[in-house]
């Protein structure tokens, strides 16, 4: 299981903004070049968004589903990959203060990927993971909103995990 976290020098609304932007994946998941809403409200459970992945000159299509939407606190989704299978990807965002702690957990559910799954493929997952919540502090840390006061924004030496 690929677990990693992230501290966010924003407060958990900002966070949830841009989490409930599907628009917005394609600017911090690794890999994807476009995201779009497909089915249903999104984030409501059920509803579902369309993404482009791009691997090289490869480019490969999915569609992320919402299994559980209880904010300010959870979002998980369930990433179809095609062949690949699917993916379980949970966020638990946490206010830490004024800025908000994501957790994020991803392992692999259904299909191929499932059935390969070993510490291999955790140990990518992992180096993605870092790059993918180093992205989303980012895009969330730029978008409008008060910044937390001990960021870089407000003078502020920020942490930087």
């Amino acid at each position: 299981m690929a677990v990693r976290h992230q501290l966010i020098s924003r407060d958990p609304a900002v966070v949830w903004a841009v989490l409930e932007d599907p628009a917005r994946y394609a600017e911090w998941v690794v890999g994807a070049a476009r995201s779009a809403p497909a089915e249903g409200r999104w984030p409501e459970v059920g509803s579902s968004l369309t993404y482009t992945l791009r691997l090289g000159p490869k480019e490969f299509r999915g569609r992320t589903v919402v299994r559980r939407h209880e904010p300010p606190r959870w979002l998980e989704l369930e990433a179809h990959s095609g062949l690949l299978g699917s993916a379980r990807i949970a966020l638990d965002i946490r206010s830490w203060g004024d800025e908000t702690l994501v957790i994020l957990d991803e392992h692999p559910l259904r299909g191929f990927g499932g059935a390969v799954h070993n510490l291999a493929l955790d140990a990518f997952l992992q180096v993605r993971h870092r790059d993918m919540l180093r992205r989303l502090a980012k895009v969330v840390e730029e978008s409008p909103g008060r910044p937390a006061p001990d960021s870089p924004a407000n003078g502020g030496q920020g942490l930087g995990i």
